[in-house]
């Protein structure tokens, strides 16, 4: 996957909030405030002007309100501090949550209302790439 584009309401506000408070690199801010690029977690986003009160959540049958994507951490250990620093931070951050798979996960929300998760569990091609053990 190359990119993932997220609506936003104002990019350069976006791109703030995920280099502040995520660690993302702002990569480009066009003139018009129209979209902002930024990388994190070996991947590019951008932000893209849309309407207010569009998000990238979708509706399911069963589960409710969904993220469009998992960001992945090394161990419950991490996820936790993670979740720490960023309720220290004050962000609307989710309860940490057992879904009955390996690993907790807990969500995390943008200014915009876009759902975010995160998970405990890095996926074996993560670890390989990276050398994580």
């Amino acid at each position: 996957m190359g990119t993932i584009y997220l609506p936003v309401s104002d990019p350069k506000h976006s791109a703030n909030w995920f280099c502040s408070n995520l660690g993302a690199e702002l990569v480009f801010l066009d003139e018009g405030n129209n979209h902002a690029i930024v990388n994190l977690a070996h991947q590019s986003f951008i932000l893209i002007l849309s309407e207010r009160g569009l998000t990238a959540n979708f509706q399911t049958i069963n589960d409710g309100l969904m993220f469009p994507f998992t960001f992945e951490v090394n161990g419950e250990e991490e996820l936790i501090q993670l979740r720490h620093e960023l309720f220290e931070k004050g962000l609307n951050v989710g309860d940490i949550e057992d879904r009955g798979h390996p690993g907790k996960n807990f969500i995390i929300t943008d200014p915009d209302g876009n759902r975010f998760d995160v998970w405990s569990e890095l996926s074996p091609k993560f670890k390989e790439k990276y050398g994580f053990h």
